[in-house]
């Protein structure tokens, strides 16, 4: 069995709360829940768990111009640096998902994916990856693709690849398995296989988990 992750969930509806418990695989173990902003905050920052399963929506909290899991993630960040937030939400508005990731969250996937497919999310966020549903990757592509040009623009490293061989760069160090890239950007995976190994070759990286480090350092994701 794969090692035991420790998680909050933090959702306003408990029968949401109470079929995720369920539905989890038994390598994910929940340490606590909360149903709005503050109960989440004294929650989270009391069992400072591995990874925080929070909604977007919540009620409560002070910032009146906050959706309530990106003031989550911004009043507890510093106070438990070793926790990753994944937003989990019916909403998949391009809003809602950059507002999120901008406050410091490591992935966003929707409320209709499966009990084994938020578990391996739960662990690919654990060990340092960043995770999106496929449909809402283009979000996340052009909210931060002109910090990427920018970043492009005096990287000479980044300058070594193509466009497509970005975009395919920054889906991979986000977590996404090549046929859910291939899938969101409408390519074979064959194809999706020559241009990871392209871009390991030109960046000189050894692996998926080396690219995503890379990509994290220069604020690609």
């Amino acid at each position: 069995m794969a090692e035991q992750i420790t998680v909050v969930v933090v959702d306003d509806h408990s029968i949401f709360r109470s079929g995720l418990r369920a539905d989890l695989d038994d390598s994910v173990l929940v340490v606590g829940e909360a149903d709005d902003v503050d109960s989440a905050i004294a929650v989270i920052t009391a069992a400072a768990p591995t990874v925080v399963l929070l909604d977007v929506h919540l009620p409560g909290g002070t910032d009146a111009a906050s959706s309530g899991g990106a003031e989550v993630i911004r009043r507890t960040a510093a106070l438990v640096p070793g926790t990753r937030f994944l937003a989990l939400s019916v909403s998949d508005s391009a809003e809602d998902v950059v507002g999120v990731i901008r406050a410091g969250a490591r992935g966003y996937i929707t409320k209709g994916s499966s009990g084994s497919d938020v578990s391996r999310a739960v662990h690919a966020v654990a060990g340092g990856d960043a995770v999106f549903s496929p449909r809402l990757a283009g979000f996340v592509l052009d909210a931060f693709g002109a910090a990427g040009g920018e970043i492009a623009s005096t990287d000479e490293e980044l300058d070594r690849l193509s466009a497509r061989e970005q975009e395919v760069m920054r889906l991979i160090a986000r977590g996404y398995a090549y046929k859910e890239v291939a899938a969101t950007l409408f390519i074979s995976t064959k194809t999706v296989e020559t241009h990871v190994s392209s871009v390991l070759r030109k960046l000189q990286l050894s692996s998926r988990h080396e690219l995503t480090a890379w990509a994290t350092a220069r604020k690609l994701l």
